[in-house]
């Protein structure tokens, strides 16, 4: 068998369910690349990036996911102006001059997957979370004109209202709503986000970042009221591709 030479991974904490190594392994077996690898790198604290960096020969790229999309940006050399917009990396390239780059390509996953459920009349937005992917949402849906609000436990900052303020009135507005917190992620299935239900309609869209399980408590629950439902599968393949584009762009 032929020896590495190119070797490709995942940045986290509790990656062990990571979509993106078996894609990644899948790709390359599909395209003979018998000397790429893929490997989660799974970390308990982000200081320990250091030391993956010196003990992996033949590192080309590397995708981060929770919770490392913020933190990681002080361990690189350069970013992508997308990315330093946004305030948040999902994935790395090592460069030939020995420097470490970030970028973002949630942005592109998320938009090209939402696109074509958009409606007129969805004009606004309630993103659920404040993580790192939260970001990439925001960007995106600011590009494409939708006005936002961040939905938090603890709202800090301006754009953003508690979970306690989401009412009938606050739900007819925003007929948007995009989850980008972890909640009801596989094993804990049956948790949903906090937000009154009762007031989803057939007009409302439902993203939910999560694409384990295909369908999510938070999915069941607006497509039970008639609202059109998206998971995070193909967001993420989109993303994956993307990842993929710029590591090969020389």
């Amino acid at each position: 068998m032929e020896k590495i030479k190119n070797k490709f991974g995942l940045l986290g904490r509790n990656i062990s369910y990571s979509f993106s190594s078996g894609y990644f392994t899948e790709k390359f077996k599909k395209l003979n690349l018998q000397a790429h690898k893929y490997v989660n790198f799974d970390i308990p604290v982000i200081q320990d990036f250091s030391s993956i960096i010196k003990t992996n020969k033949y590192l080309k790229g590397m995708n981060v996911t929770i919770p490392y999309k913020q933190e990681v940006m002080h361990y690189l050399d350069a970013l992508d102006e997308t990315a330093k917009e946004i305030g948040a990396v999902n994935t790395i390239k090592f460069l030939k001059n020995g420097g470490i780059k970030g970028y973002n390509t949630d942005v592109y996953g998320f938009e090209n997957s939402i696109k074509p459920f958009l409606k007129s009349y969805h004009t606004k937005a309630l993103i659920l979370g404040t993580g790192g992917a939260s970001k990439a949402v925001a960007f995106s849906l600011k590009k494409n004109k939708i006005d936002f609000k961040f939905v938090s436990r603890v709202p800090s900052a301006e754009h953003q209202i508690s979970y306690n303020d989401l009412s009938e009135e606050i739900l007819s507005e925003y007929k948007v709503i995009v989850n980008c917190s972890p909640i009801g992620t596989y094993p804990n299935i049956n948790d949903a986000p906090n937000i009154p239900y009762e007031f989803i309609t057939e007009k409302h869209l439902l993203f939910d970042l999560i694409y384990n399980p295909e369908e999510t408590a938070f999915l069941k629950n607006g497509k039970k009221r008639g609202a059109t439902i998206k998971n995070g599968y193909e967001m993420l393949e989109l993303q994956a591709e993307e990842s993929w584009r710029i590591w090969n762009d020389f």
